[in-house]
């Protein structure tokens, strides 16, 4: 499905709007060379968020956290990933990197999240899962942050 063309103070206010975690409990579980749990989120208005947190078992600085929006539509929109120094991504070689969705990205037709910027914030993957619950104000899972 198409994603709609959300504007910058669309994505802002999915991303500033209170989450609650409705399976905290969610567990890792090795799935193709990787290991990866996946969290259920509600925020106002009933809006329902998929949060994930992904480690690469063979490689440790291979790890990526994002969030998406499920839209009652069925399409899910990412807002945001934040991913590990594994790769090169544009300018950004081999450091840490945060995705977000654009409204530039999605009016152009290209991954909503395909920009991104190098971040120090963490360098580990329950460091990237502690950054992006703090930045997309997400409750009731437990995070150790790396700064």
């Amino acid at each position: 499905m198409t994603i709609r063309p959300y504007t910058d103070a669309e994505l802002a206010v999915l991303r500033d709007m209170p989450k609650t975690v409705t399976n905290p409990r969610a567990r890792l579980a090795d799935k193709r060379g990787h290991r990866q749990r996946t969290f259920e989120a509600e925020g106002e208005g009933g809006a329902r968020f998929s949060i994930y947190q992904r480690q690469n078992i063979k490689q440790g600085n291979s790890f990526s956290c994002g969030i998406e929006l499920l839209d009652d539509d069925g399409t899910r929109l990412m807002l945001a990933r934040y991913n590990g120094p594994s790769h090169v991504h544009g300018d950004i070689a081999y450091r840490p990197h945060i995705h977000r969705a654009t409204e530039r990205a999605i009016a152009m037709d290209r991954q909503p999240e395909s920009e991104a910027e190098e971040t120090d914030r963490f360098t580990t993957c329950e460091g990237a899962l502690a950054c992006l619950i703090a930045d997309f104000r997400i409750s009731g899972v437990p995070t150790v942050a790396d700064w």
